[in-house]
């Protein structure tokens, strides 16, 4: 592996959601460690799915791995994260100020901005703390999605721009000292921009929307100083797929995606990975990751997936119309086909004569590359987070500063300025699709998990300071955490693929939503290797793998759909249009 070599103290994966990100990086850890290294390996996804792999409990402490010697796993959980750091501001004023000064405190840390400032505070550390985490040879971060990872790398140096021109912030905490802040932060924006301790790796799948979103990701932590790039690809099916019509289309397309790489990272260091017939959890998968795949195919007949339960998409869609409106929101872990399902069911909704709004709040957005045509009756936006700043700051300013004088409003535009100020506006924007749902449908292709839970922990810290407000003054209220919670105005589709990670997250995720009142409509399994009905032997070996995934998820699902992998991408409006309206299966 070229990005293994002479490899630095800090390494980051990053990638669209579902290229095997983790996978990759736990490879990587164990790699080293059996170099005799002591490595630490972080995720910094608020749904890191670690534990998972290695088969054990991680959480929000450093947790040695007993079976590889040398290795440490850290998951930076925003909870667990969240409360610590509420916990270190408040303890040395318990029992010094008023109970209600410390509850003014704990009110000012309560919202999804310090939830963010937990976890970021975790992250600088962890750059920059010698006495805590200095016996490490390596510190390995395994990244959420692109869209959050950029954010977070870009954070350093926002915080430190921003402290430095004099600004302050209620969720840095009112006691935290910021001239301690100002140095933690340039310490990491020194450490990250040094390509003596840090290298990017870029992991992606041979496809162009996992390669565009690569090249979008260098150029934008290149912008900031991050210019060690590697680039992985990841998941290639190799020749002993054989060469039935399914394998030989996979196979072209993978090699188109290829050979047009976009230019910005065509020319950077190259590792391809091949696809592996198992799903890689465990130890023994991640010891073998990077020798060639021997694991043994089966010699079956065609592997049946069907219980006779599951509705094909297009009855998932007439369910949908029967209510005239409402919110559907395509929930799932990064890589799993959100866009497509979520582009899929706009379209058919719109072809049948309503108004639809289509839109995402993923920062990777490529809705725009899916649905590829103007249709009519479709709206296509973004809830962009720069778009949505630059206009929720014009708000603030027009309205709360308007009666200000000079001064006043010289402070208000200062504190507008502050990074957290970007996840007030892109609530707001969220906030307003959720609500114009009440008269047509709003279709909403999320961000991957950890990014999405986030926005809707927002929701709640929103929903309980509305509760308190309205409830004291005896006054009724729809936030849109109540409307998320309402099955008669929300649809949550849960998508996923027929593989053991992506089902745990979407379990996890599951149970996240059920926690906060929200339960899911229906899921879909898309890209099914067994839907598509395979015939070589390392493809039904793949099939094989997903039926237990498949069981699972029945268990649990009040509906379920299958979509199968197909030969093409499910992109424009035909592609797409088939995907609803049944597809043929292969014989």
């Amino acid at each position: 592996m070229q990005y293994l070599r002479d490899a630095p103290r800090f390494l980051f994966f990053t990638g669209k959601g579902g290229v095997g990100k983790t996978s990759v990086a736990c490879a990587t850890a164990v790699e080293l460690a059996t170099r005799d290294h002591r490595v630490l390996l972080v995720s910094t996804d608020p749904a890191s799915n670690l534990g998972q792999v290695f088969g054990i409990t991680i959480g929000n402490r450093i947790t040695e791995i007993a079976s590889v010697p040398g290795l440490a796993a850290l998951e930076i959980d925003p909870v667990q994260a969240t409360d610590a750091y509420r916990e270190r501001i408040i303890e040395p004023v318990r029992g010094v100020l008023p109970e209600v000064e410390i509850s003014a405190i704990m009110e000012s840390l309560s919202g999804s901005c310090t939830t963010e400032i937990a976890s970021f505070d975790e992250f600088t550390q962890l750059l920059t703390d010698d006495a805590l985490y200095g016996g490490y040879d390596h510190v390995i971060f395994d990244t959420a999605p692109t869209g959050h990872t950029i954010r977070l790398l870009q954070l350093p140096g926002s915080w430190t721009e921003f402290l430095t021109s004099g600004g302050d912030a209620s969720c840095l905490g009112p006691l935290a000292g910021l001239d301690k802040h100002r140095a933690t932060y340039a310490a990491a924006v020194d450490a990250l921009t040094d390509s003596t301790r840090t290298r990017l790796i870029l992991v992606a799948r041979p496809q162009p929307s996992a390669l565009k979103e690569i090249e979008r990701t260098f150029a934008e932590l290149a912008a900031i100083g991050m210019s060690a790039g590697f680039v992985v690809i990841n998941g290639v099916l190799p020749a002993r797929a054989g060469d039935e019509p399914i394998a030989l289309a996979v196979r072209s397309r993978e090699v188109a995606a290829m050979a047009s790489m976009p230019a910005a990272i065509a020319d950077l260091p190259r590792d391809v990975l091949e696809l592996k017939t198992g799903n890689v959890v465990g130890l023994d998968a991640l010891r073998t990751f990077f020798a060639q795949d021997s694991w043994p195919t089966v010699q079956a007949n065609a592997v049946e997936i069907g219980d006779g339960s599951d509705a094909p998409l297009v009855a998932l869609v007439d369910e949908i119309e029967r209510d005239g409106h409402g919110l559907v929101m395509c929930m799932g872990k990064g890589g799993v086909g959100k866009t497509t399902i979520a582009a899929a069911v706009a379209l058919a909704l719109a072809v049948r004569g309503h108004e639809v709004l289509l839109t995402t709040t993923d920062p990777a957005a490529h809705l725009t590359d899916t649905l590829g045509a103007v249709v009519n009756g479709l709206t296509v936006s973004r809830i962009d987070p720069d778009s949505a700043l630059q206009q929720y700051r014009a708000h603030v300013l027009a309205t709360k500063g308007n009666d200000l004088d000079e001064e006043g409003r010289a402070a208000l535009a200062e504190d507008l300025m502050s990074p957290c100020t970007a996840e007030v506006a892109v609530f707001n924007q969220f906030s307003r699709a959720v609500h114009d749902s009440r008269r047509k449908f709003v279709v909403m292709d999320t961000a991957p998990t950890g990014h999405t839970l986030l926005l809707l922990d927002a929701a709640g810290s929103y929903h309980r300071e509305i509760a308190r407000q309205m409830g004291a003054a005896n006054m009724g209220y729809t936030t849109p955490l109540m409307r998320l919670q309402d099955p008669e105005q929300t649809k949550i589709i849960i998508i996923t693929l027929a593989e053991t990670t992506p089902v745990l997250e979407a379990i996890a995720l599951q149970d996240d939503l059920e926690r906060a009142g929200i339960h899911p409509w229906a899921w879909v399994v898309n890209d099914s290797i067994a839907a598509a009905h395979p015939e070589s032997a390392f493809l039904r070996t793949r099939a094989r793998n997903e039926v237990a995934q498949l069981a699972q998820v029945r268990a649990l699902a009040d509906r379920v759909a299958v979509v199968p992998l197909l030969p093409e991408e499910p992109t424009g409006p035909a592609r797409l249009s088939a995907l609803t309206h049944g597809i043929p299966q292969p014989a």
